[in-house]
């Protein structure tokens, strides 16, 4: 060896490390706003030494960079211009850039990419939804009645939704769809902000609390499939997302005040209210929150109101990479409850009530903490821990004859004590083989509730008096059921997006649950006989335990043949736990199966929609759920011979149909080079065939399923000069059924029987001018008398009429 081979030797290795220390710069451009990829975006690498633009779903990437420090910037039209530096440095790296639209005189965003409905992108806040059924709200797109959290106009443009209406404060949000119950949305998981809020998840998942609509950015909306990642339900995961502090500003003030009535001859003032919010950022630290009182007096006379919301929100920025926030929310209302009618009385007069004697209590107090770590350009982390203590107590005289005229005797009341705990973490990796870009998201989650529930004898006055009273007529010195109910939880899930050519997209996902539910308490066995007379007094003492576990699966296809269309496709399998209220619950007009068991199925969508259109929005799919052991209800009989309705599993139930949503901008086509001038129309179907294919229960096989029904309609139109904007809006559903056996007719109770079919029509209107903004609705032009539910317990039984004809008047701030 010479004396020039070592230095050599070293000059050749670095020169070979410099040819192989070549790497790829990988990213993708989305809106800030609403999360939607921007397509044609130019990417600058170093002021233009080396320019690419975006694909069809936002992505680009620079080949052959060699390590060392990198400015990258992108110029899209309507956007903002972001620049942010890259280090290079062994290895590939991938970046999600986050663009702004340009602001209008720095007070306003306008949404450009999109109009008031879309759908999820393939990877959006920690979550993956290529292939799956989704959709996104804007509220500050939509022009609706917030005030009044009016569910029939917020989610019109979401198919095929079957939505309750007997509640027109909008306190309690209740929708479904596909033949899912929709009692306070019970069969999707819902959360906010990305937590749970419902009372359990897993035993008692109700929800009590829906966050007022005017501090609402956007709702997420994802169906069946998100079963993998969200849950095991039916229906899919709701998600709420509260408004986030302004960047721009260290305060930030909005106020609203809002008066609603029913017109002549109403009951007083048909609401009032309130929403105050601040925001702002001030250095590392940004906050928001809000407070609403809400007050009035329902359509029918016994239903008066009074609602408070609070909502905080801290959050400190770490690092760069690092955030920590902490959410509060407190919610409390009482409401007068005016009871169920028959369907005599509904047809008599439906704005009637013969229950003064009614009330219904709710408390919330939640607390979330979120945690977000960003490892690198490719790897990050979120972490959620939250907690529930909340109570919901309800009384009243509920006889299962609703004609009866209250006596004044000891009213029925229910307790319910809600207090649980959970944490989720989520880890998203972004990667590549074989040179293609792939996502891998995993999580885990923990859970667990203490819920109470107790059922006794309350006082016979007619105040909201929450107090049990001794029961001198039976065995029971207060309760005729006290339980405690235990939840624990724990699941593991993972997707990944196998991204094959710039078209076609396989998500396959897993998903591992581990469930124990326990039950400990008594409950009262009475039994009368003709006359009414206690034949049989005892109390029975039982625990009950079960643990569980299983896997469930799914996969997810997208392809996009251009840049503007995507055809996806997903099936993924559900869970459903028999709920505390399947366990033991007494109520005069039911029984409960002791032999309930849990609900089993999947779902599946194929579809195409519109992939970053502006004139032309469209999504069109058909679907198909599958239900195993669906819990129903049916009419039967006792021992004596006395008709009663029984709550168990009814059988497998199959529902099949085409949902689709088509938006047009009309004021692109008559005037396409208009700033001033908006418009476009838009209508939202659902066709729907269902069956219980298979039952073990007499006249059941063959049936309709309950609430669907056969055709779901919205369609509306949104025009807008400058700061003034209106829309209208059309409802029709066709009738449907309230029970299993598709029984026609409600009887005494009214707690069963056809809803019939019903259309609703709603104008809103807007305008704003400097720091003001003025609203006008009218809800239920034409003065439709109809309602959307039959109860089976509170706020029934019966019939529950939803309002008519409303006027609401909005006068908003914001400085």
């Amino acid at each position: 060896m010479n004396k020039f081979s070592i230095p050599l030797s070293v000059l050749f290795c670095f020169l070979l490390t410099g040819v192989f220390a070549q790497h790829r710069l990988s990213g993708k451009v989305s809106s800030a706003v609403d999360s939607l990829h921007i397509e044609v975006c130019t990417v600058a690498l170093n002021n233009g030494e080396l320019v690419v633009n975006t694909d069809s779903i936002g992505r680009f990437h620079f080949d052959n960079l060699t390590d060392g420090s990198y400015t990258l910037s992108t110029h899209c039209i309507g956007f903002i211009t972001a620049t942010q530096t890259i280090v290079m440095s062994g290895k590939n790296k991938h970046t999600h850039i986050l663009i702004y639209p340009e602001t209008d005189n720095g007070d306003t965003i306008e949404i450009v990419s999109k109009g008031p409905a879309s759908h999820l992108g393939d990877v959006v806040d920690m979550g993956i939804y290529a292939g799956k059924k989704s959709e996104v709200i804007v509220m500050d797109s939509l022009v609706v009645n917030t005030a009044t959290n009016n569910a029939r106009q917020v989610y019109s443009r979401v198919p095929g939704l079957n939505i309750w209406e007997n509640d027109g404060a909008g306190i309690q949000l209740g929708i479904g769809g596909r033949g899912l119950d929709p009692n306070r949305t019970s069969n999707f998981n819902v959360r906010q902000n990305g937590y749970d809020i419902s009372a359990d998840a897993l035993g008692y998942p109700e929800s009590y609390y829906t966050p007022p609509t005017e501090g609402i950015e956007r709702i997420q909306l994802v169906r069946g499939a998100a079963s993998l990642q969200y849950g095991t339900q039916f229906g899919g995961m709701l998600n709420f997302i509260i408004r986030k502090p302004v960047a721009d500003k260290k305060i930030q003030l909005v106020a609203r005040q809002s008066l609603g009535t029913y017109g002549k001859g109403s009951n007083g003032l048909a609401l009032y209210n309130t929403f105050t919010s601040l925001g702002g950022t001030v250095g590392k630290v940004s906050y928001y929150t809000y407070f609403q009182y809400k007050t009035g007096n329902g359509w029918r006379p016994n239903s008066d109101f009074d609602v408070y919301n609070y909502y905080g929100n801290v959050n400190y920025q770490i690092s760069k990479r690092t955030s920590i926030g902490f959410d509060l929310t407190i919610m409390s209302y009482l409401a007068h409850q005016p009871g169920g009618l028959s369907d005599d009385m509904f047809n008599a007069d439906p704005r009637q009530s013969n229950r003064a004697r009614n009330w219904f209590q709710v408390n919330w107090r939640m607390a979330a903490v979120h945690f977000s770590h960003k490892f690198n350009e490719t790897s990050e982390m979120n972490v959620r821990v939250f907690g529930l203590l909340a109570n919901r107590y309800s009384i009243g005289f509920r006889p299962n004859r609703v004609a009866t005229v209250d006596d004044g005797r000891n009213r029925d009341l229910i307790k319910g004590e809600f207090r649980n705990i959970g944490a989720e973490i989520r880890y998203m990796k972004r990667y590549y083989v074989g040179g293609r870009y792939n996502v891998l998201l995993m999580g885990a989650r923990g859970y667990y509730g203490n819920n109470l529930a107790t059922q006794g004898l309350g006082t016979t006055g007619s105040d909201a008096n929450f107090s049990y009273v001794k029961n001198v007529v039976v065995n029971f010195q207060y309760d005729y059921n006290d339980y405690t109910y235990r939840n624990k939880n724990l699941a593991l899930f993972a997707e990944n997006i196998f991204y094959v050519g710039n078209k076609l997209s396989i998500t396959p996902g897993l998903r591992f649950e581990y469930i124990n539910t326990s039950a400990d308490g008594y409950y009262g066995n009475i039994a009368y006989d003709l006359a009414g007379n206690i034949i049989l007094n005892d109390t029975v003492y039982e625990s009950r335990s079960s643990a569980r576990q299983f896997l469930l699966g799914g996969i997810g296809i997208s392809y996009k043949p251009t840049s503007k269309m995507n055809i996806y496709g997903n099936i993924s399998q559900n869970y459903r736990s028999i709920t505390f209220s399947d366990m033991r619950v007494a109520n005069p007009s039911s029984v409960i199966d002791p032999n309930m068991k849990d609900e089993r199925g999947y779902t599946m969508d194929i579809g195409l929609r519109s992939e970053n259109t502006k004139r032309f929005i469209y999504d069109a799919s058909f679907f198909i759920l599958n239900y195993n052991n669906r819990i129903g209800e049916y009419l039967t009989s006792d021992a004596s011979n006395r008709v009663i309705r029984e709550r168990t599993n009814i059988g497998r139930a199959l529902m099949v149909g085409v949902e689709c949503y088509m938006e047009y901008d009309v004021m692109k086509l008559i005037l396409p080079q208009t700033k001033v001038w908006s418009g476009s129309i838009f209508t939202n179907s659902a066709y729907i065939h269902s069956e219980y294919v298979s039952s073990g229960i007499t006249a059941v096989q063959g049936n309709q399923v309950e609430f669907v029904p056969e055709f779901n309609l919205k369609a509306g139109a949104r025009a807008g000069y400058k700061k003034f904007k209106m829309s209208f809006q059309y409802t029709h559903l066709t009738q449907q059924f309230s029970d299993a056996t598709n029984a026609e007719e409600g009887g005494v109770s009214g707690v069963v029987g056809i809803i019939p079919a019903y259309t609703i029509m709603d104008l809103s209107m807007s305008y704003e001018y400097k720091i003001f903004k003025f609203e006008a609705n009218i809800n239920n032009i034409t003065n439709q008398y109809y309602f959307t539910r039959r109860a089976t317990g509170y706020p029934g039984p019966g019939i529950l009429p939803s309002d008519g004809r409303a006027f609401y008047f909005t006068l908003q701030v914001k400085i």
